[in-house]
């Protein structure tokens, strides 16, 4: 029997440039909620994440082969649109969510993406709930408390929306997982940036107002440094498992919050770093775990759920 040559054969963990990328990854999400906050004030949170997938639709048109060629079936169709709908609802809270709240608030809340994904796996997909996962969704749930301290200060409508918003992505993931098992990856990004386009334009049109070159510009930058972010996530996944790159995430919260009070004059929060810390640890247990059992991936990296 022949060998394998050497290009068949799957290239060896290098955890030092997984690493690498996980960390370029958190800069250039960093960069995105940045953008975003510098537009915020001038264009409405609709409006702007409208712009955001509406120019990002250079990016789709590899995928546009792909798609056509899928022959997606009914139900493919159905949990496409359903995506695209929950989908549409959180990227406008999030938009929303960056006029109210901190930088760091609202990258220390979107750590809870992966957590609801957990709970709503357990629900709807079947997942084993043990108790040491449960402990760990249970320290997450306690770092998000810490991070609104309900009680000793007012919670805002960002906070709300941010709540919303991990919630409505943990359900768009968790469809999205269901569509990577039947269709490819080219399909399942350019759904979403097609049916979140066009979920988008109504909400947009209702609040429009004519935005300046220097505003599309930025919105431009927003939907490059996505999926740049994106794609360096997928180059550390394939350099590092997962167990590697998870704990890298925390220092997006480290930029996020040196970034709102550098560029923002946003103070920074011994509090929201802490119940971030705790969200994170939470979330690098669970994956543990599950690398540890050899389980089915169900609960996703941070950066997974971003938009």
């Amino acid at each position: 029997m022949a060998s394998k040559s050497t290009s068949d054969r799957p290239e060896a963990p290098n955890p030092a440039i997984g690493v690498f990328w996980m960390v370029v990854t958190g800069l250039c999400f960093v960069a995105v909620t940045a953008v975003v906050k510098i537009v915020g004030p001038t264009v409405p949170p609709a409006q702007s994440a409208f712009l955001r997938y509406a120019l990002g639709l250079v990016f789709v048109i590899p995928m546009i082969r792909p798609m056509l060629n899928a022959n997606l079936s009914r139900r493919a169709l159905k949990l496409f649109a359903l995506r695209g709908a929950v989908h549409t609802l959180g990227v406008m809270s999030w938009f929303y969510a960056m006029t109210q709240i901190t930088i760091a608030e609202v990258t220390a809340m979107n750590y809870l993406n992966p957590i609801y994904v957990t709970i709503l796996a357990a629900i709807f997909l079947g997942e084993r709930l043990a108790l040491r996962r449960i402990m760990a969704v249970v320290v997450a749930f306690c770092g998000a408390l810490i991070i609104l301290r309900p009680g000793f200060r007012e919670i805002s409508p960002g906070h709300i929306a941010m709540m919303f918003t991990a919630v409505v992505f943990a359900v768009g993931y968790l469809i999205a997982k269901i569509m990577a098992d039947e269709t490819s990856p080219a399909v399942v990004v350019g759904m979403l940036s097609v049916t979140v386009t066009i979920g988008l334009a109504p909400f947009a049109w209702a609040v429009w107002v004519p935005p300046t070159l220097e505003q599309l510009g930025w919105l431009f930058l927003v939907a490059v440094f996505a999926t740049a972010g994106h794609f360096t996530m997928t180059m550390a996944f394939k350099a590092a498992p997962l167990t590697v790159t998870q704990p890298i995430t925390f220092l997006q919260l480290v930029w996020a919050t040196l970034l709102g009070a550098l560029a923002f004059g946003e103070p920074a929060d011994i509090w929201v770093i802490l119940g971030g810390a705790m969200i994170i640890a939470a979330i690098s247990y669970i994956t543990l775990r599950e690398a540890m059992l050899r389980r089915r991936q169900v609960t996703p990296a941070v950066p997974q759920t971003k938009l």
